[in-house]
């Protein structure tokens, strides 16, 4: 009866609250993070997919473009890693961290090192141990960095920088002088630094020193794989899918982790039941007949993350277009009500939408919004303070500028992998990825061209057999049969035309009407 009542209730709440759902099957692991039944993020990881971004490796140094400030290394992949001369000297902590110093003697000074240094510092032959910071995105291979870090439940730590900071978006003053107190007991060995994450809010300080112990040891044995391998060589991989949800994910925001897998349900406890109780607690199997996507109401609108069309709850769409280098996006009012706020409300709705779209999606580089003309300048700082707000959620570093006089906002967004589109799709075999194809018009301009330049050039061929798709032999036959008589007898030959539903709408084939071997055009 319990077990009953139990399940009712878990089928009255499953859509409410901030939940992790994981869905396992045997050739790809996917998870989505919803808030009140919307979907915030989506990753998809494949059995034969290898996660790089993270991984450390042994490489060697090949080539040095000083003109590109960069190095190109061999880390053991199909293309060779991308190492930028900034990239290759210690630099100061990351934008979404606060620098600190630790204890009396302060910060530790670093010898001053400038990109000229970076040719002498890694001459071509030599070997760098760095890490993937961005993995290989369309025909650009990975890119790398010196600046290695490992990420904890709790601290990101830098081996090779000695630098100390706490998230910045940990706001409380209260708590982070807190954390300061706490980064200071911890025995921290020489020349390595900490980052706090966000995650690590009202943490008892064993959780920290347990998290610093299980990174040291893990970096004690990258180094040693380093120094025993030759390179190149992978000396770390960054974790699965369900590993780095469980580091990475599972904070005290989330209310409920439902995966349909109880193998990977255990795991999954096993890894956080010694960091935290109360988030092993709240780790459940599902177990219903409905696929659990389904049940959540998730596939819809994963389905819908492939529209270039989004629809805003006031009637107004976002039209969304992704290219290689960057996002395109159109606000439109489309069936919103024409209210004296309508313009107002379509862009702050668009604002939000857009900011959720580019981290469902996982898409970024640089963004441009068009949103619809506001006068205004108040309306407008409205919109933009909306963007922020919503950008405050994604992961990624994002920037986002004022609205310029031509109603356009100019954004980036960090892209650390391929987007959800390029992971899951490929480029269309017939129209190779354009989108459309020409029209039969278009054809059979091309066609009576073609055509003329053949006859043209052989006065004496008296026959021709010509091939087409049947859409294009359609309109042939009908709009364009007077034209074909006419080319016939301003050549004095005779044309013979055959349809092939094999053939591509934009495929013609001109065949010599005795031996019927194809003409080059």
């Amino acid at each position: 009866m319990l077990k009953k009542l139990t399940k009712v209730f878990r089928s009255q709440t499953l859509v409410g609250g901030t939940k992790i759902a994981i869905n396992c099957e045997k050739l790809e692991t996917r998870v989505a993070v919803m808030d009140d039944g919307l979907l915030e993020e989506y990753t998809v990881e494949r059995t034969d997919d290898v996660n790089i971004v993270g991984s450390i490796y042994k490489g060697v140094v090949r080539n040095i473009e000083p003109g590109l400030k960069a190095m190109f290394v061999d880390i053991g992949l199909e293309k060779n890693a991308f190492l930028h001369f900034w990239d290759a000297i210690p630099e100061a902590l990351d934008s979404g961290m606060e620098e600190i110093n630790r204890g009396k003697g302060g910060k530790r000074k670093q010898p001053h090192i400038t990109s000229q240094d970076i040719p002498r510092l890694y001459p071509a032959g030599s070997e760098v141990l760095l890490q993937v910071s961005k993995g290989p995105i369309g025909t650009k291979g990975p890119r790398v960095t010196t600046n290695i870090s490992l990420a904890g439940r709790y601290m990101v730590l830098m081996p090779r920088n000695d630098q100390f900071g706490i998230s910045r978006k940990i706001e409380d003053p209260q708590e982070r002088a807190r954390l300061r107190k706490v980064m200071e007991k911890l025995q921290v060995p020489e020349g390595m630094g900490i980052i706090l994450r966000t995650v690590a809010t009202g943490q008892r300080l064993r959780y920290f020193i347990r998290d610093l112990s299980i990174l040291l040891e893990q970096w004690a044995e990258i180094e040693d794989k380093a120094a025993t391998n030759k390179a190149p060589t992978c000396a770390f991989r960054e974790p699965d899918l369900i590993e780095r949800t469980v580091r990475d994910f599972l904070t005290d925001e989330i209310d409920e982790v439902l995966c349909d897998n109880a193998e990977a349900v255990q795991r999954m406890k096993d890894l956080v039941g010694s960091i935290s109780r109360r988030s092993k607690k709240r780790i459940h199997l599902f177990e219903d007949a409905e696929p659990i996507f389904d049940k959540l109401k998730i596939q819809k609108q994963i389905d819908d993350a492939f529209f270039r069309q989004v629809w805003l709850p006031s009637g107004g769409y976002l039209v969304i277009d992704e290219t290689e280098a960057m996002i395109a996006v159109d606000v439109n009012t489309g069936r919103a009500k024409k209210k004296d706020n309508m313009i107002l409300q379509t862009n702050v709705e668009a604002a939000r939408e857009v900011a959720r779209q580019l981290k469902l999606r996982n898409i970024g580089g640089l963004v441009v919004v068009d949103f619809i003309d506001m006068r205004g300048r108040r309306d407008q700082q409205a919109v933009y303070r909306a963007m922020k707000e919503r950008l405050k959620l994604d992961k990624a570093k994002t920037q986002a500028l004022q609205i310029s006089q031509l109603g356009l906002m100019e954004m980036t967004r960090q892209r650390l992998h391929e987007s959800l589109n390029m992971t899951v799709t490929e480029p269309c075999h017939y129209c190779q990825g354009r989108g459309r194809v020409k029209t039969t018009e278009s054809m059979s301009v091309e066609l009576q061209r073609a055509v003329s330049a053949v006859l043209a050039k052989h006065p004496d061929r008296g026959e021709l057999t010509i091939v087409v798709h049947p859409e294009v032999m359609e309109r042939l036959k009908t709009k364009d049969s007077d034209l074909l008589i006419d080319l016939e007898r301003r050549h004095q030959a005779r044309l013979t035309f055959r349809s092939d539903p094999a053939f591509h709408r934009e495929k013609i084939s001109l065949l010599d009407g005795e031996t019927q071997k194809e003409i080059n055009v």
